[in-house]
């Protein structure tokens, strides 16, 4: 079944989102004010259409609440953000992705509950739109020969083994880098939990269900790797 999102705000990042996951075979529902940036991107996606999206009515009518997310990429007008963002909220949108150009929007979103916030200057069309397709990658680096380094939470059927028993070599052509784990720490008198590298990892090492896999490999070994474990 095709993934099916929306992106609200087509300026150059959130075009770039949408053209993307098109590109990935999903079904893309394009929305912005401006007639002129719809115009531009109608050809590339499944539907593109010229709205307010501060109008919960009109996003409602375009059945908005089907969708399997939605990035709201508007970039100039942080009300109209806002009010979107909440639109989604009130709308039970499964997960909104929501664009934060600086520190202060980042934390107003946060205080919204928002859990996914994007930052234009450290994400790229191309690495939102892996986020999007498989929500199990965190971060990813693409390499040349369609090769990439990715950090994945830890696929729930390995969780609890050891990383010789899953056989990434052998198996699913992937090496592991090494894993992210959390800890819980004692910081100014309260307990906290702190990520930490535990370095190169052995063959006895047991992964944990909130361990954060860092993998190379082929993108296609990669999917197959989470699709089979998830």
């Amino acid at each position: 079944m095709r993934h099916k999102f929306a992106v609200i705000g087509l300026g150059i990042f959130g075009n770039s989102i949408a053209r993307t996951l098109a590109e990935r075979g999903a079904e893309v529902l394009a929305i912005d004010y401006n007639e002129e940036y719809v115009e531009a991107i109608k050809e590339e996606v499944a539907y593109a259409v010229a709205l307010d999206a501060t109008d919960l009515r009109a996003l409602e009518a375009q059945n908005i609440q089907d969708m399997d997310a939605v990035v709201v990429a508007i970039g100039e007008n942080f009300e109209a953000l806002l009010i979107t963002t909440a639109n989604l909220q009130e709308l039970n949108i499964k997960r909104v992705i929501t664009r934060a150009s600086n520190k202060q929007q980042r934390r107003i979103l946060e205080k919204m509950g928002v859990q996914e916030i994007l930052s234009p200057e450290g994400e790229v069309g191309k690495t939102v739109a892996e986020r999007l397709l498989q929500p199990s990658i965190r971060t990813f680096l693409p390499l040349p020969d369609n090769y990439e380094i990715v950090e994945i939470n830890a696929p729930r059927n390995v969780a609890n083994r050891s990383i010789s028993k899953i056989s990434l070599r052998e198996k699913y052509n992937l090496n592991l880098i090494t894993i992210k784990r959390f800890f819980e720490e004692i910081q100014d008198g309260k307990p906290t939990q702190v990520e930490h590298i535990i370095g190169v990892p052995k063959a006895d090492t047991i992964i944990y269900p909130s361990d954060i896999l860092i993998l190379i490999g082929k993108k296609q070994d990669v999917k197959r790797f989470i699709d089979i474990n998830r």
